[in-house]
């Protein structure tokens, strides 16, 4: 019988059956519960901007610039009325509600962190699975991604925004790049693994073709470390897309930006620290939601971590 020939009913079921065995052990993992409702509250946060802030996050009144959290604006309408506004988060230097600026800069750092796990995990896939699988390729390839790992990851980004025009784009660019090497050498690593095992040798004397083979019995095995490898990438490229927009090499400042905000407010931080205190306190919790799903995530897919559990 062909080693790829189709799945039987019972192969079927008992894929089903496994598939919701792992549902069920997320679902139980406090770690990844944790990760999740405060990722689902910051990502609800991000959708629903347009409602939640009260402000235009660009609008400048410099006639209520640097107001403490809480402050109260009196807004009068096109028809005469007037309305007390409340500013809970404050004003930076221009008079801009920090708390519409924040909520509006969920919108780009979640942006950034899912683009860049996305890419750098599908073109990583993609050399990897190469990288492992023909031997001749491996040396090249790996001493090339060798050389970019020597370059600490938030100099290339720095090197790349530098080599075009600053936006939202060129900062996706430049972090996917130092974060390629990092997934490459994960699935490398495991299709060196799967690739001595029997029923892959098994499909190999059979006369299975390589992309066939690769596709159907060495891919599967490293969507798990894949999963778990996304959700890092996703908090470090949140990471460095603020420290980016921080240095003023990142997005650009009229955009809202965690990092944005923090960089505009650093020079009144002791007199207003409001301006860094919030998104710092969003940033924060973002990069702990996504580390905390990326454990639980870990301890629930690989097979060793829950021997130790």
């Amino acid at each position: 019988m062909n080693a790829s020939a189709a799945a039987t009913p019972v192969d079927a079921v008992a894929a089903g059956r496994a598939r919701v065995g792992v549902v069920h052990r997320l679902a139980g993992n406090p770690t990844v519960v944790a990760g999740a409702i405060i990722l689902a509250v910051i990502v609800a946060i991000g959708v629903f901007a347009p409602w939640l802030a009260s402000f235009d996050p660009a609008q400048i009144n410099p006639a209520f610039r640097n107001k403490t959290p809480g402050a109260v604006e009196v807004v009068r309408a096109d028809d005469g009325t007037t309305r007390d506004v409340r500013h809970w988060m404050g004003t930076d230097s221009l008079g801009r509600d920090v708390g519409s600026r924040v909520v509006y800069g969920a919108r780009a750092s979640l942006l950034v962190g899912v683009s860049v796990a996305v890419i750098a995990v599908a073109i990583g896939l993609v050399i990897g699975l190469a990288s492992g699988y023909v031997r001749w390729l491996d040396g090249i390839v790996m001493r090339f991604m060798d050389g970019l790992m020597a370059i600490p990851a938030i100099l290339l980004a720095i090197a790349v925004v530098s080599l075009s025009s600053a936006g939202l784009a060129a900062v996706i660019v430049a972090i996917v790049v130092p974060e390629i090497p990092r997934v490459v050498r994960l699935v490398r690593s495991v299709v060196l693994a799967v690739r001595e095992e029997p029923y892959v040798e098994a499909a190999v004397a059979v006369g299975t073709r390589t992309v066939p083979l690769v596709i159907r019995h060495i891919l599967p095995n490293t969507v798990p470390p894949l999963i778990v490898q996304a959700t890092y990438i996703c908090a470090a490229a949140i990471l460095i897309e603020a420290i980016l927009s921080f240095l003023g090499v990142g997005i650009p400042p009229e955009t809202p930006t965690w990092g944005n905000i923090m960089a505009e407010g650093r020079t009144l931080f002791r007199v207003y620290p409001h301006n860094i205190l919030y998104p710092g306190i969003l940033l924060a919790l973002t990069v702990l939601a996504v580390n905390l799903l990326g454990d639980g995530l870990r301890d629930t897919l690989d097979p060793r971590m829950r021997e130790r559990l």
